[in-house]
């Protein structure tokens, strides 16, 4: 299945290959509606037609499904299926104060944004700390998240961009690992949260990778959790978390309406 989902994108990439040349952005630059040429949107926009985002679609979503931790094809899929359900999140972004600004001012979270030392220097309980805290331990970086391609519509482009960037945060706030269970259990509640049809995927046909107890572990108290947490959050799109390092992690779910996870799940897989 794997080597006929490759054949299935190198095909509908064909047409495409005349944009590879193009230097990756700076993870710090915001995506803005200027020209760069070409019918380009944003500095890694590849314009595709509605076949090519279909083949593209299929694809990657085989892809992502064989391989989980294939980032990249879960990134395509997001960027393919989710043009509609992008446009409520921004519409959701714009009628709230800090969603708004945040579309206004275009933040970018990586390593070239983010301030270590401070986050450091925070108190052991802050937002920002535990944030660190979570990078040192699961040695993940948020300079390993995508750039947006696929989205013919700069604003949208970004909405995305900052769904991929908070990825990590809402790994913080929910208390979960990046093991196959905590990433599914964090779709669960994204895709509770935002309704893109790539969380759908992946909260509904991640679990079959998982072993009979963390499947029970999963069904009984994690997703009914989720579920639940998502429900009752505000969209965490309008969430300013650059401006949040300080605030207590447990202030801030309290102020989210997130409670602790159920169980401790690192040893479950």
């Amino acid at each position: 299945m794997s080597a006929a989902m490759a054949t299935l994108l190198r095909r509908s990439l064909r047409p495409l290959r005349a944009f590879r040349g193009h230097p990756r952005p700076a993870a710090d630059v915001p995506l803005r509606a200027t020209s760069h040429g070409a019918g380009l949107l944003y500095p890694e926009h590849i314009p595709t037609s509605l076949v090519q985002k279909a083949l593209l679609a299929a694809g990657s979503a085989g892809m992502a499904l064989y391989d989980p931790y294939r980032h990249d094809m879960v990134a395509v899929l997001g960027e393919t299926t989710g043009y509609r359900t992008l446009k409520v999140l921004r519409d959701q972004m714009r009628r709230d104060p800090e969603g708004a600004q945040i579309l206004q001012e275009r933040p970018r979270i990586s390593l070239a944004t983010l301030d270590l030392g401070k986050l450091r220097s925070l108190p052991e309980d802050s937002f920002g700390r535990e944030y660190l805290r979570f990078l040192d331990v699961n040695r993940v970086s948020p300079d390993t998240r995508a750039p947006t391609r696929f989205v013919d519509d700069e604003e949208l482009a970004y909405v995305i961009q900052r769904y991929r960037e908070v990825h990590d945060m809402v790994h913080t706030l929910l208390g979960m690992p990046t093991n196959i269970l905590g990433e599914i259990v964090v779709k669960w509640f994204e895709a509770v949260q935002t309704g893109l049809p790539m969380c759908i995927l992946s909260a509904l046909f991640g679990p079959i990778q998982l072993s009979a107890q963390s499947l029970q572990v999963l069904v009984s108290e994690l997703i009914p959790w989720a579920v639940q947490n998502g429900r009752r959050a505000p969209c965490v799109l309008n969430l300013y978390y650059e401006r949040r390092w300080e605030q207590p992690l447990r202030a801030l779910r309290e102020e989210l309406g997130i409670t602790e996870p159920p169980r401790r799940i690192e040893g479950l897989a």
